[in-house]
């Protein structure tokens, strides 16, 4: 039997078990079910969520972007002259050593975020990484530089977990990937003016007698507190203790939202933790499989932002403050490009194609920025490669979210999802190495492998997902413990 009829197999005898064991609060989903509340004042409840947590979430994870990718404009303003990064791979060491901590936490981290409340928890870890960012501007020494690094990835840990369960807590399956994609457009519009602030920062160079990279740092840290505090005010708790939050949905409007996520997937009421329901997702390989889509992304779209300033400085011939400058537009480009997918996607219930499609578009771009002599045609090229991979990301997101259910499982198929993409950012520092620079074709080689490996798994992914809705709707298995849940493609 071959791995893949196995995996099928295996799940179609797991939840064949699970139907006989299914009590009357886990029917089948009930698509009339009568809620109490109009449809048009429930899409206003939505929207007053979508004004909360989104505009919030979006906020924190652009200034998290903005604070691990601004390493490429500091280098390029004078700190690897200063503390002497050009010499060995000591700029890669310092791109890693964010990683590392930041890979080992992410599950601890998603325990926290369950136990203690994203009210707090996620605005308490973005305040201190701010701390320690603004520190970064008063090194001397580049050792001083990696731990400080280490230590941002710490806390930065804590956040894209909890965000995503956060939002995988308030939203039905086919509503999540426009919120997914606007948490991901706000952030990505604000990691993308980092080379706008950098450039700015940077000419008060002397101020203090600072050098300019210093405000790089000092003013982004600062930054990261202010928006921390934004988050303690806006962020709300999950469902079932969102009557805690200040000034948010009145007890009906709370009560519709259960309702509707309890008809939509069954698992809105909170569980019990225990550690087998939390590791347990560990063992179901369509997780990893996500994760692994989600690693080939960000191997791509870590190492483009975090040597793009080089990129177009050295590469491409522009000047310093051009670069900065420069690195703006292909992301904004991106945002857009991620919200028409993710519209599209929820539209047509989608997942898997859009992936597809985005790989093949990147590796286009990929082609493009390596290959071709013109700069403007290069420019094209990091356009592409913007929109896709970072596109890419909470397209996967909400594949992932839909494919599974219960608190805990979603809690740590969160944290794996983010385990991979943390690991995929080690691999894009080390595969864009700096003594490659500035045509780093063992970067653009592995970048290219990556998005094969995409095409690849999702058509595993989606042979495996039709032959067990095909059994699903002979009334032969159940999915994810549901009887009539199907995956989505």
């Amino acid at each position: 039997m071959s791995q893949s009829e196995s995996y099928a197999e295996k799940d179609s005898e797991k939840n064949i078990q699970q139907i006989e064991a299914m009590n009357a609060n886990q029917g089948a989903i009930r698509e009339d079910e009568d809620l109490g509340i109009s449809d048009a004042e429930g899409r206003k409840i939505i929207h007053k969520i979508d004004r909360r947590l989104i505009s919030a979430l979006g906020l924190m994870f652009g200034i998290s972007l903005m604070d691990r990718t601004n390493l490429g404009s500091a280098n390029i303003a004078g700190m690897s002259k200063e503390l002497h990064l050009a010499i060995g791979s000591r700029y890669s060491i310092i791109i890693i050593m964010f990683f590392v901590p930041y890979l080992i936490f992410q599950w601890p981290c998603a325990v926290l975020a369950r136990k203690i409340g994203p009210r707090i928890f996620l605005p308490a870890v973005t305040a201190a990484w701010g701390i320690v960012m603004l520190g970064m501007g008063f090194v001397h020494h580049w050792g001083e530089l990696v731990a400080l690094r280490a230590v941002v990835g710490l806390f930065e840990a804590g956040l894209l977990p909890g965000a995503l369960f956060l939002l995988q807590m308030w939203y039905c399956r086919y509503d999540v990937h426009k919120r997914y994609a606007s948490f991901y457009l706000i952030s990505i519009v604000g990691a993308s003016l980092s080379g706008v602030l950098s450039y700015g920062f940077m000419q008060m160079a002397g101020v203090g007698g600072y050098a300019g990279w210093r405000y790089i740092f000092i003013w982004e840290g600062v930054l990261t507190c202010i928006i921390a505090i934004i988050g303690a005010i806006l962020i709300v708790d999950f469902p079932q203790k969102a009557q805690n939050s200040r000034k948010f949905l009145e007890p009906r409007e709370l009560e519709y939202v259960i309702k509707l996520l309890e008809r939509d997937r069954n698992d809105a009421l909170e569980e019990p933790f225990g550690f087998s329901a939390f590791f347990k997702a560990g063992l179901d390989l369509k997780i990893w499989l996500f994760g692994l889509i989600f690693f080939a992304s960000t191997v791509i779209s870590y190492g483009i932002a975090l040597f793009l300033p080089i990129i177009l400085n050295r590469k491409m011939g522009f000047s310093v403050g051009i670069s900065q400058l420069m690195i703006t537009p292909p992301y904004f480009f991106a945002a857009i490009f991620m919200y028409i997918e993710g519209w599209l996607g929820d539209k047509y219930r989608v997942r898997g194609p859009i992936v597809v499609f985005n790989a093949l578009l990147g590796i286009c771009g990929l082609c493009l920025m390596a290959w071709t002599k013109p700069a403007g045609t290069q420019y094209l090229g990091i356009f592409l490669i913007a929109a896709t991979s970072n596109s890419t990301i909470p397209t996967v997101m909400a594949y992932q979210a839909n494919n599974v259910r219960g608190t805990w499982k979603r809690a740590s198929s969160s944290a794996i999802l983010v385990t991979m993409g943390a690991a995929g950012g080690i691999v894009g520092a080390l595969v864009f190495r700096s003594q490659d620079a500035p045509q780093y074709l063992p970067g653009i080689y592995a970048s290219i492998a990556c998005c094969v490996l995409q095409v690849v798994i999702v058509g595993f992914l989606s042979l495996q997902f039709i032959r067990m809705n095909k059994k699903v709707a002979l009334g032969e298995a159940v999915i994810e413990g549901l009887p009539g849940f199907q995956y989505t493609l």
